[in-house]
């Protein structure tokens, strides 16, 4: 044997000599156990290995052996909350998991409002303080590294190297409505609280949902069907996914104003028609009042010095959601996909001619937010060391629209979004691996990316929720934050898809132990993501505290009951006494037998508010709070606001 093959068999000899037990990266220092439980504690070592494991709350030891794979299986009792204790795992080589606390274990998930950390990228409310005083080492705090799979596994990697004490070295990453519902539990039950930080943002729940109840679902079947025929291998997914992509962009292209035949209308010379109007970039377009899904061309009229003509520049376009194509002078010069990839393109040579030249870009958005977007720098035209702002003022023309459209399909290519936004993709990856380990409950932040799908919610939302349950084997709490209010304000806007995803979400509270956190009243026209999340924390924790934990607590604003009609009056009834912040009740509307929806003056009486318009003479149906961001101030004695409503159903 020669020196090298003797070096490396040394190396590997010694490696498994000195081999421990290998539990999920969940099982660390620092964590916490659902007190009162059963513990599973599920690990790898050598086929036929006897494994005998210790928790110092308790007396006895627990030894099983090994599989034929190496597979052992472990469950102990949990104490009720205290410690700290240790746990000790032997194969002969000793793990001790030291630090562990017994207490209340919530698993905390959704997208990006709940993946919003304290500072990072979210800079929540009084953020700087918040973090200051976060020495609280009685909660623990865990966060799920973003990974996606096609396949249920069994373990996956954690950011922070497992569970922290919380501090202010480790709460400014960590999502903060996880975090400050931790802390509002702590104060209120002193016991240690454990929250897992299990979110991706941008995602839909289909991602967060199995196979198993994914495929009974209706507007899914199909899909499942065919990554179940393909054994839901991802390289076959991917040759699946190009096939379905270019059937479905030839459609789409079809619907496309800007293009005849195949041929791009609007690239060669400036637009001039009142189809074009202007906006302000870069910005997202819903935050100038386009609230649209879909192809939208934008140009742009930019001087060009005598000293460029006839040589190479350079234009930044900043970022651009989803994706795009760009042109110049009636060429194209570049495309790129990427909601957050830096757009940076070169005109050749042969293009650039002094005086007029036209930029016209085609932005395609699937979902959620679009637009040119970004800071204002990011946006010129660049030559012989010369710059041109580009922000400013541009023009616009609609292209063609998602909701004439079938879905797109999602690629499950790669490791980052949009494959995270992949039916299964982020239950088979980030939930599965934790449904052994016992939790109390789910607070769940999500529903954004779902709007404009408000009927497929209703039934995709419930089944998640049964799903993860089932998976748990436990019938868990399960409380969830209804949308902010969002986008531009307006006073009548019946076909509101934020308003329909909103209904949709309240639907799933016919499930039993659910509850909802209205947050109709705290969020932001022009930020997706609201800063007060102190206050979202804090009425999913009275849900908690009133239903789980059974304390004296109100935990619900008020309900709406029935309507009756006499003569030109709706009268309303709740299932308790409403109260007015403000001079004038707002956010009702009424229609009558037309069904066109008028703004209504509202009188309080106790638990009835009675409606009237003057444009409305019989008035049938009613709504409350139905807009993307309408403006709401009534709220119970318990300071919860009025649950939005419709009486049309």
């Amino acid at each position: 044997m020669n020196r090298f093959k003797l070096l490396l068999f040394s190396l590997c000899f010694a490696i498994v000599a000195q081999a421990k037990v290998v539990l999920p990266s969940f099982f660390t220092d620092h964590m916490i156990v659902q007190q009162n439980s059963v513990l599973t504690i599920p690990g790898k070592t050598k086929a036929g290995k006897k494994v005998t494991v210790k928790a110092s709350w308790d007396t006895q030891s627990y030894v099983v052996k090994a599989d034929v794979n190496g597979d052992f299986r472990v469950e102990i009792p949990t104490p009720a909350a205290g410690g700290p204790y240790n746990i000790t795992i032997s194969d002969g080589t000793t793990l001790t998991l030291n630090n562990i606390l017994s207490g209340e274990v919530w698993f905390c998930s959704g997208q990006s409002n709940m993946e919003m950390p304290v500072a990072g990228w979210g800079k929540v409310l009084n953020y700087e303080k918040e973090i200051a005083e976060a020495n609280y080492p009685s909660i623990r705090l865990l966060q799920v590294k973003k990974t996606v799979a096609f396949t249920p596994q069994e373990n996956v990697e954690m950011n922070m190297g497992g569970w922290q004490e919380c501090s202010p070295a480790t709460v400014p990453e960590f999502s903060s409505v996880a975090y400050f519902y931790a802390r509002k539990l702590w104060q209120e039950l002193n016991v240690p609280i454990g929250v897992i930080d299990c979110t991706w943002g941008g995602t839909p729940a289909e991602a967060w949902t199995s196979y198993q109840t994914l495929k009974q679902v209706m507007g899914f079947e199909d899909k499942m069907a065919r990554m179940n025929s393909v054994g839901f291998n991802q390289e076959k997914l991917i040759e699946l996914y190009y096939q379905e992509m270019d059937e479905w962009l030839q459609q789409f292209n079809l619907q496309d104003a800007g293009i005849k035949d195949g041929v791009p209308q609007w690239i060669s010379a400036r637009q001039t028609g009142k189809e074009w109007k202007p906006m302000q970039l870069p910005a997202y377009w819903e935050t100038k009042g386009l609230n649209f899904d879909g192809i939208v061309w934008f140009q742009k009229e930019v001087e060009i010095p005598v000293e460029w003509d006839g040589k190479e520049v350079s234009l930044s376009l900043a970022m651009i959601d989803d994706d795009d194509v760009t042109y110049f002078n009636g060429k194209e010069i570049g495309k790129t996909s990427g909601c957050n990839t830096m757009r940076n393109y070169k005109i050749p040579a042969d293009l650039v001619k002094a005086g007029k030249g036209i930029i016209t870009i085609r932005a395609i958005d699937y979902g959620g937010e679009g637009g040119i977007h970004g800071e204002p720098q990011n946006l010129f035209i660049e030559g012989n060391g010369k710059k041109i702002s580009l922000a400013g003022d541009w023009s616009y023309h609609l292209g063609a629209s998602m909701a004439n459209a079938p879905s797109r399909p999602l690629s499950p290519e790669g490791t980052g979004w949009p494959t995270s936004c992949y039916p299964t993709a982020l239950y088979n990856a980030m939930v599965h691996p934790f449904t052994v380990f016992p939790i109390k409950g789910v607070i769940w932040y999500q529903g954004e990316h779902n709007v404009g799908y408000d009927e497929q919610y209703k039934r995709l939302f419930p089944a998640m929720i049964a799903d993860w349950r089932k998976a748990w084997k436990q019938d868990f709490p399960f409380y969830f934050v209804q949308l902010a209010n969002y986008l531009d304000r307006a006073e009548v806007q019946p076909d509101s898809k934020w308003a329909a995803l909103r209904q949709a979400q309240a639907e799933a509270l016919h499930l039993k132990n659910t509850g909802m956190a209205v947050t109709i009243d705290i969020g932001e026209a022009h930020d997706i993501h609201p800063k007060n999340k102190q206050e979202v924390a804090r009425r999913l924790a009275v849900n908690a505290l009133a239903k789980t934990y059974h304390k004296n607590v109100s935990s619900d604003g008020p309900v709406f009951q029935s309507f009756e009609v006499a003569g030109n009056t709706l009268t309303v009834r709740f299932d308790e006494e409403i109260l007015l912040k403000g001079s004038t009740p707002k956010g009702f509307i009424v229609a009558g037998p037309d069904g066109i929806f008028h703004p209504a003056t509202a009188t309080i009486q106790g638990k009835t508010v009675l409606l009237q318009s003057s444009h409305v003479e019989i008035p049938l149906a009613a709504r409350y709070g139905w807009a993307d961001n309408p403006e709401c101030n009534l709220y119970g004695t318990n300071d919860l606001p009025v649950v939005p409503f419709r009486t049309d159903k």
